[in-house]
């Protein structure tokens, strides 16, 4: 779960143009409708167009070149820009939907054309499945046999996370718009848009709160995984010279740049020459075995 070549681009671009025909299409619905639920669904829409943008931001600029005031890269530019889009989807997403929930249940007005509303809805479902769809088949791809919660939680990669999550609250928030205006129109009561509103609202709170204290741990800097770590001290413990690994520190410098540090206890019986092979072996069978191990330190000790 360190994060694919691929950084998630093809979820992330599907999702993006997903969002746009679906934020233009909620919005002529909320236009001809009046409901309230479109137009914070609109606004849902186009806060997810606009993070997706972010995270190809981010991407892109991950890859810039390592300089002398950064000497580690710019690999953590794609865990702030998903922390800014957690902060987006609260902002925009949430906070907006709670307001226009609010302001329906203080002066609630009946729906027009409700069926035009049902069908926009109907179709953006379809979208929004789609692109939930090809974000899962990458993140299988990635998340190997843990489980999908899990995979949220410990994935160093954000962009896949996020953008599961992002679909996911876009398909609750559908469903919650297609309730809310079914029941105002079976029953002839708006205050059901408003408080489907409302629900879309606390939900899209939620979701930028959990994305926000996971990109907060990554932006912090967390460990290699578990089965990383087994293998760093498998390819240290099997290079010949050393005899025992005293402690390791990992931290990842993006999703796909490890930082590995160490100290081992040496052969006491070796020279300078050969502790400098041994360190220079170790870390080639370390690199072999975990390939975003990008910067290792090895320090030798001896009894």
């Amino acid at each position: 779960m360190a994060g694919g070549s691929g950084h998630g681009t093809k979820a992330v671009v599907v999702a993006l143009f997903a969002n746009l025909g679906i934020a233009a299409a909620k919005l002529v619905g909320f236009l001809i409708t009046g409901a309230s639920s479109m137009l914070a669904e609109a606004v849902h829409s186009a806060a997810d167009s606009g993070n997706q943008g972010l995270l190809l931001l981010g991407g892109r600029w991950a890859k810039r070149e390592a300089t002398r005031r950064h000497p580690f890269g710019y690999g953590r530019e794609r865990y702030f820009w998903a922390f800014v889009v957690a902060l987006v989807l609260f902002s925009l997403g949430s906070l907006f939907s709670l307001y226009e929930g609010v302001s329906k249940l203080r002066d609630p007005h009946e729906l027009a054309s409700p069926l035009v509303a049902v069908v926009i809805l109907l179709i953006a479902i379809a979208l929004e499945s789609q692109a939930l769809r090809v974000a899962a088949n990458e993140a299988r791809l990635e998340k190997g046999d843990a489980g999908w919660w899990s995979y949220i939680r410990h994935a160093r990669s954000p962009e896949i996370p996020v953008i599961l999550l992002e679909d996911i609250g876009a398909l609750f928030g559908l469903v919650f718009a297609l309730t809310g205006v079914g029941l105002s129109t079976l029953t002839g009561d708006a205050v059901y848009d408003a408080y489907a509103t409302l629900a879309i609202g606390v939900l899209l709170g939620v979701i930028a709160a959990v994305l926000a204290y996971e990109m907060r741990s990554l932006l912090l800097g967390e460990s290699a995984t578990p089965a990383h770590v087994a293998t760093i001290e498998q390819a240290i413990g099997a290079t010949p010279g050393m005899t025992e690994l005293l402690h390791l520190q990992t931290q990842h410098l993006g999703p796909d740049e490890l930082l590995v540090a160490g100290k081992v206890r040496m052969d006491g019986t070796l020279g300078f020459a050969e502790v400098v092979r041994c360190i220079d072996d170790a870390e080639r069978r370390i690199r072999e075995t975990v390939p975003i191990a990008r910067v290792i330190y090895l320090e030798p000790d001896i009894d």
